[in-house]
């Protein structure tokens, strides 16, 4: 029987719990974990804002969480192309792709080639975009906080 691949990408900027959810989720679905840590230039590039923490840092972070077999730097926004590479069996995202023009482009893509995707929940007390914000406050970018939204 061969092992299953699973790979799980994202920035893991300010590494939180939502993070290790998602790699735990992710390691109960496959016998070896990727986790891709998307580049300073491609989070720039699709979130429109460059990571607080660089890249060689996220990936040393992440190697060392026990539930990670293998670390890659995922450096284009084509995750086909990315696939390429790793060759994985299961693609793992967070729920916010479901039912959406690129998780069902992403679905389409990767049916073709046999890959699963499995969608995972956000922990929805804790996101970068709320830690970012709340580092924004106490170092006094911003005067007027509204409060941070969570992803659902």
């Amino acid at each position: 029987m061969s092992r299953v691949v699973g790979y799980a990408p994202g920035a893991y900027d300010l590494f939180h719990v939502g993070h290790l959810n998602i790699l735990r989720h992710a390691k109960e679905h496959c016998d070896y974990l990727i986790a891709g840590v998307v580049s300073d230039e491609m989070c720039l590039l699709t979130k429109g804002k460059a990571p607080v923490i660089p890249l060689v840092e996220r990936m040393e972070i992440v190697s060392h969480i026990s539930l990670v077999d293998e670390v890659f730097a995922e450096v284009v926004p084509d995750k086909v192309e990315t696939w390429r590479s790793v060759q994985f069996d299961i693609l793992f995202k967070g729920d916010d792709w479901r039912g959406t023009a690129k998780g069902d482009k992403l679905e389409r893509d990767f049916a073709d080639l046999g890959v699963k995707i499995i969608y995972f929940p956000y922990t929805r007390h804790t996101s970068s975009t709320a830690l970012r914000r709340a580092l924004a406050v106490i170092n006094g970018e911003l005067a007027d906080p509204e409060p941070a939204r969570v992803r659902r």
